[in-house]
């Protein structure tokens, strides 16, 4: 944790000036390989095509807006923002609008289907209680045609099959209704279960027509997460059944959650509530594992995988496989490997050459005259009550009770592993009840900004997890405000400065959970309400930034060094013994400090390495199928050296074997030595394949 913390003043030191120029998470490392996950920012229930040498991706935006978000990449791991099919959504309801005392946390769009058909995009996607919303585009970026269906077809995916349009929906019995051409609606009597239930399937289904069949692949959450695919001749079935992918966690542990939070209907009031939290076992995952995703076809035929995961208080987010196929069955993960998915692994090939690159800008100092499209507004704004003048975001001050139900409120997605955000308020315009400032988005939420009292302005901070108001005199208008947000960790630190210089913590850590009624990570928001319920003055906003302290990995991978290399889950260093094989040395045995634990890192290109025994023993190299006893010791190097480097963050990783697919580890319980025939890691990475380098020249 200290490590951390020092990363994080390390980086605040060097924020530069200029915006947009901050480096931020990318998944290309730029050395022919990606690291998952694409995105370290919530990008939930993913679906992909590719439509010629292009590829686009859509998610989940719930209630915000702008929604339904379209990416496009020439890669798969380099997206650019494409467009949004909806700049407001367009459905007259009061939830929408926070009013009436009604709000559409969680309960916006959801679960997007994309496709591409005759020269047409279309986008599916279901919004509770209203049901299926269509969008269809001649130009991926727009403008977008909007059609509103109704129904109950949710988590769906479509199939243009034979002239006809299919739309597969349904948990555990899996159904198909046909859709209208002109999507007025469904065509009666076409509702029909076309996999019953009993046959593990689960939902969110990807449904594709490959080489004459069918393919329904869809995610099983109970009790633990993985993903079935579904395979048949005909659209009606029969189908057979099989898991494709489970138990991958990428080494990530479940979330801390958020419970007794009312899932319909408003939050209880502020004094009325007190949060309640709970941390499953490290390694029990429940539905939190890799699921709910499909898969795309290259140019050059290869198949990759996609889906999401949950990486703690960023929310669920999207990752790459590779795809495997066996007697017809897209297994995610690689040869001799099936099922688990590399964190670390190749580049999709592709024709194109992409310079690695974030997909949005996040630091906006507002002079552009539009948002970043990175931003998402909490509900429908009231357009009418904000502004960008000057340089600057004004924002009205509406009446509302707290955050939850202000209006206006400007959001974008918490970025992990740790980010920064710092902003500038201007409160000078602000009158008595106005309250505005920087805050967490999420339940609980909190917040630091200004609240315009009886006697003038005062530094406010507010924590609905605790009911926690903190109250600080201040002489100027004026003031910087910051979150550092360790999403991986899962903690909040808010702070202030007068100077834009030096700034003063404010309350304690705070715990970021996830939970089901916002349904999403942790969101930075810019707002301004008056909780005297009358219309107020206005605040403005300039110089946001984002920094992100962990995004630079280049060095992560100790290429050129000399290191030791410990298991986390005992501590024991790996030993080049004489014996030519890979052993363990405990803290106070005579090998744990020489020579013989130190190991020379080579770098073979393309992410891949070689462990040189600094002792002279030789190669670190794989025999035979890498069983126990298999991780041996060569005089030359050969091709069973070669392992591609995972890298985990904070000097942590796995080494790959490019010989067997599968990692280097032991069962720290039962005293063997090494081998390298594991298939992944556990959630809490102390199943014996996680390890922690060091630096250790002599």
């Amino acid at each position: 944790m200290k490590k951390i913390q020092l990363l994080i003043a390390s980086a605040l030191l060097s924020v530069t000036t200029s915006f947009g120029q901050q480096k931020s998470w990318t998944a290309d490392n730029g050395n022919g390989t990606f690291t998952n996950p694409l995105f370290y920012d919530e990008f939930s229930d993913p679906d992909i095509i590719r439509v010629n040498d292009t590829f686009y991706l859509v998610g989940t935006t719930m209630h915000c807006n702008p929604g339904l978000v379209v990416l496009e990449s020439k890669d798969l791991v380099n997206w650019d923002f494409c467009s949004y099919a909806f700049d407001r959504i367009d459905i007259d309801d009061p939830r929408f609008r926070l009013e009436d005392g009604k709000e559409a946390y969680g309960q916006g769009i959801w679960a997007p289907c994309i496709r591409y058909h005759d020269g047409t995009f279309y986008i599916f996607s279901n919004i509770n209680g209203i049901g299926m919303q269509v969008y269809t585009a001649s130009d991926p970026k727009g403008p977008w045609k909007h059609y509103s269906l109704g129904g109950w077809i949710h988590d769906l995916s479509v199939l243009f099959d034979n002239g006809r349009i299919y739309a597969i929906h349904g948990y555990d019995e899996v159904h198909c209704i046909e859709i209208k051409p002109d999507f007025s609606g469904y065509v009666d009597g076409s509702d029909r279960c076309i996999i019953p239930a009993g046959n593990a399937m689960g939902e969110g289904h990807h449904a594709y027509k490959i080489d004459g069949k069918y393919y329904i692949i869809s995610a099983d959450y109970s009790p633990m997460g993985r993903m079935m695919c579904a395979r048949a001749d005909r659209l009606e079935g029969p189908y057979e059944t099989r898991v494709i992918s489970c138990r991958e966690t990428l080494g990530t542990e479940h979330s801390t959650w958020a419970t007794d939070i009312p899932m319909d209907g408003a939050m209880p009031e502020p004094g009325k509530w007190r949060l309640k939290t709970g941390k499953p076992n490290a390694d029990n995952m429940g539905c939190a594992t890799l699921h709910q995703g499909g898969i795309v076809q290259l140019e050059n035929g290869d198949w990759w995988g996609f889906s999401m995961l949950d990486f703690l208080a960023v929310g669920r987010t999207t990752c790459l496989s590779p795809v495997t196929w066996v007697d017809g069955w897209p297994y995610f993960g690689l040869p001799g490997n099936l099922g688990r998915t590399p964190r670390t692994w190749l580049k999709p090939q592709v024709n194109a050459t992409v310079k690695p690159h974030a997909p949005y800008t996040r630091s906006d100092n507002f002079d552009s005259g539009r948002l970043q499209p990175v931003w998402q507004w909490n509900h429908l704004p009231d357009d009418s009550q904000w502004s960008l003048r000057k340089g600057r975001l004004r924002l009205n001050s509406l009446p509302a009770k707290n955050l939850y139900w202000a209006k206006n409120t400007l959001t974008q997605r918490g970025i992990g592993p740790v980010s920064v955000a710092t902003v500038t308020l201007d409160a000078s315009k602000m009158k008595k009840g106005d309250v505005a400032g920087l805050g967490l988005l999420n339940i609980p939420y909190e917040w630091i900004g200004i609240e315009v009292k009886d006697n003038g302005p005062v530094i406010s901070f507010y924590d609905l997890g605790t009911d926690t108001t903190i109250e600080q005199p201040l002489e100027k208008p004026e003031l910087h405000l910051r979150i550092t947000g360790d999403f991986e960790h899962e903690w909040a630190q808010f702070s202030y400065s007068t100077d834009g210089q030096s700034f003063n913590d404010i309350g304690g850590r705070m715990v970021i959970p996830y939970q089901t009624k916002t349904f999403q990570g942790a969101r930075y928001a810019l707002f301004a309400f008056n909780r005297l319920l009358s219309k107020g003055g206005y605040a403005e906003f300039d110089n946001f930034t984002v920094d992100e302290p962990l995004a630079d990995r280049s060095g992560n991978i100790p290429f050129g060094k000399t290191i030791t290399i410990s298991n986390l889950a005992n501590g024991h260093r790996l030993v080049a013994h004489r014996r030519k094989m890979v052993l363990s040395a405990w803290q106070g045995d005579k090998d744990f400090d020489s020579v013989n634990t130190r190991f020379r890192v080579h770098d073979r290109g393309n992410g891949k390495v070689v462990l040189e025994a600094v002792n002279g023993n030789g190669f670190m190299t794989v025999a035979g199928l890498g069983l126990s006893g298999d991780l041996r010791l060569s005089a030359t190097e050969t091709d069973d050296c070669l392992f591609m480097w995972q890298d985990m963050l904070h000097g942590q990783c796995m080494l790959l074997s490019l010989k067997t697919n599968r990692y280097v580890g032991i069962d720290p319980a039962s005293g063997e030595i090494y081998g390298a025939d594991w298939p992944g890691t556990s959630a809490s990475r102390l199943g014996g394949t996680v390890f922690q380098w060091e630096d250790s020249e002599l």
